[in-house]
């Protein structure tokens, strides 16, 4: 028991908690009628914007409960866009965003919360600055790249 991540594990028992208050309270549903009213049905913007959405709010609020929260409002975007691809680039948007955006800052992914802990009890502390200055750099460049690579493979190549 003394082994046991018991910070880590509490902090995710509290972000599934609040996934869930988001559910039962209808602003899931809600956030994915504003989403599909903003964009109009552009599959681009859409695209852009859920990658870079994404991005931002799984860097600071943990990605796997963001991703999950995520999921109807991509589910809702998709059912009501046309074209061929439509389906698979806001899934890969929504997938590259929030895997990536977990880079951001030390909060954005618990596997961070846990590596930032061992490398303290081992002696070797990462700082919270020092993970988001390196972070922020990486994030960018790598969103960057999937923005070009979602453009090219869905919208240029297809």
């Amino acid at each position: 028991m003394s082994n046991v991540e018991w910070d880590t594990l509490l902090f995710m028992v509290g972000l599934f908690i609040m996934v869930g208050a988001l559910f039962k309270t209808g602003i899931i549903k809600i956030l994915g009628e504003l989403a599909a009213s903003a964009t109009g049905g552009n599959v681009l913007l859409t695209t852009m914007l859920i990658l870079v959405v994404s991005t931002l709010v799984s860097g600071f609020i943990d990605n796997v409960p963001y991703v999950a929260t995520m999921t109807p409002i991509v589910g809702h975007l998709a059912s009501t866009m046309t074209g061929p691809h439509h389906h698979h680039v806001l899934w890969w948007s929504l997938a590259l965003g929030g895997d990536l955006g977990g880079n951001l800052i030390a909060v954005g992914s618990s596997a961070n919360i846990v590596m930032l802990s061992i490398a303290v009890r081992s002696g070797h502390p990462i700082s919270f600055g020092e993970f988001t200055r390196k972070g922020i750099v990486i994030t960018m460049i790598s969103t960057a790249l999937c923005a070009i690579y979602l453009w090219l493979r869905y919208f240029v190549l297809a």
